[in-house]
């Protein structure tokens, strides 16, 4: 392995110091010899770490794969991704779960985690292989039915007994789906306007406050996947006060855009949870800075274009993220880069129970580092991203700080600004 000295790096935005990387740690052993990087004007990070993407692959390799994720991933600063189990087939066994860990490894860009299914073929009504998956290779810890509430109040229970076997966690995707047949967008006064089918705040929030209950009755850990509305904050802050072991992610689209782009028409601005309203974003800023919501998750999700490019009704909702997600909390997030790093990297390694990941830049850590150029401004061109997909609503954007260098267990998988492989 390259031995790397990054000269002049600014510690989370702080003090300036050398940091050398030999043998995937950073270590304080002799520079002799080290490949010099300089990073002056660079702040390090502890490399990103996202709890929820969509990777695609198996099944629908047409929108992405692991690799091409994986690279977009780098790109943006991670060092670890949670893919969820949303594929076809699902992730819902411990072979499958297995062969997105080995997709990962093969693409050697990113530490690609599999989230396995709560319910078999995410339908809801039968629990999956939970044990299987979490003593598979993968090491399953995060189960998720994403893009699928697990509605019935007897499966959830279940599960979340289940997994406190091995101390895992569910991650809901919280729509009570009886509220929500055939809404287009969220219900206010926009919706109205536009005469498009509303997706009701109370669908979120219902089953925040049913699975905060059943996860303080079990003891269980509980994730509430891209919280959206200020309802659901105040849900998770009684929540907390009151013991109970959940934790809640927003997305970077969230804090930054509003219902009203619904006004366009455009099937970019289609997601789900749908795009709120300003008083929603300023809830979930201000959550995000006081540790209510614990974690940025950018719900990556791509679509190939066929999907996308069609009439409002028929859309697929989602869009991409992984490679804008760190200058749109940058920008929008309120927080410092301490706090970016306690969002977007420690606490996001703890829930996955990833621990090479989220580790402070110091002498014995693994070298899994973000250095960021925070002067660096960048337009987002789709036709650049390495994801297989160009579904973002960002396009044209002038954004700010941009990933510089990537490092994986000591080893660049983006060198100024590109990827390595």
């Amino acid at each position: 392995m390259t031995t790397y000295l990054l000269k002049g790096v600014s510690l989370l935005g702080r003090d300036r110091t050398d940091l050398l990387l030999a043998d995937g740690r950073i270590t304080d052993a002799s520079t002799a010899g080290a490949e010099v990087i300089d990073a002056d004007g660079l702040v390090a990070l502890p490399g990103l770490v996202d709890l929820h993407t969509h990777l695609r692959e198996p099944g629908r390799e047409d929108a992405e794969t692991v690799e091409s994720g994986s690279r977009a991933a780098a790109l943006g600063g991670y060092t670890a991704v949670c893919a969820m189990a949303n594929t076809e087939p699902v992730a819902d066994t411990a072979g499958v779960v297995e062969q997105v860990w080995r997709l990962g490894r093969a693409a050697g860009l990113v530490d690609v985690q599999p989230v396995g299914a709560v319910t078999v073929g995410l339908g809801g009504e039968q629990l999956a292989e939970l044990g299987a998956m979490a003593g598979s290779a993968a090491r399953v810890r995060i189960f998720s039915d994403d893009g699928h509430c697990v509605a019935d109040p007897r499966v959830m229970r279940r599960a979340l007994e289940y997994v406190k076997a091995f101390d895992g966690v569910i991650a809901q995707h919280a729509e009570e789906p009886r509220l929500t047949v055939g809404a287009q967008m969220h219900e206010g006064s926009v919706s109205v306007r536009l005469g498009l089918a509303g997706w009701p705040a109370v669908a979120e929030e219902a089953i925040v406050a049913r699975d905060a209950l059943l996860a303080g009755h079990v003891g269980a850990r509980l994730h509430v996947c891209h919280v959206s509305t200020a309802g659901s904050v105040e849900i998770l802050r009684w929540a907390k006060r009151s013991g109970v072991r959940v934790t809640a992610e927003v997305t970077p689209h969230h804090l930054l855009l509003t219902d009203a782009s619904a006004e366009s028409y455009d099937p970019v601005f289609k997601v789900n949870p749908p795009l709120r309203t300003a008083e929603d974003i300023a809830a979930l800023r201000a959550a995000l800075a006081d540790g209510t919501i614990d974690a940025v998750a950018t719900d990556h999700a791509p679509h190939a274009v066929e999907d996308k490019e069609c009439e409002w009704d028929y859309a697929r909702p989602g869009m991409l993220g992984l490679e804008t997600a760190l200058s749109i909390v940058y920008q929008n997030g309120g927080l410092d880069w301490d706090q970016i790093a306690e969002r977007m990297s420690r606490t996001p390694a703890r829930i996955a129970g990833l621990a090479d990941h989220g580790r402070d830049p110091v002498p014995g850590a693994p070298a899994n580092l973000t250095l960021v150029d925070p002067q660096a401004r960048w337009r987002v061109d789709p036709t650049a991203l390495a994801s297989g997909s160009r579904n973002t609503p960002y396009a044209g954007m002038a954004l700010p700080g941009r990933v510089v260098h990537t490092f994986l267990r000591g080893e660049p998988t983006v060198f100024e600004g590109k990827a390595t492989r």
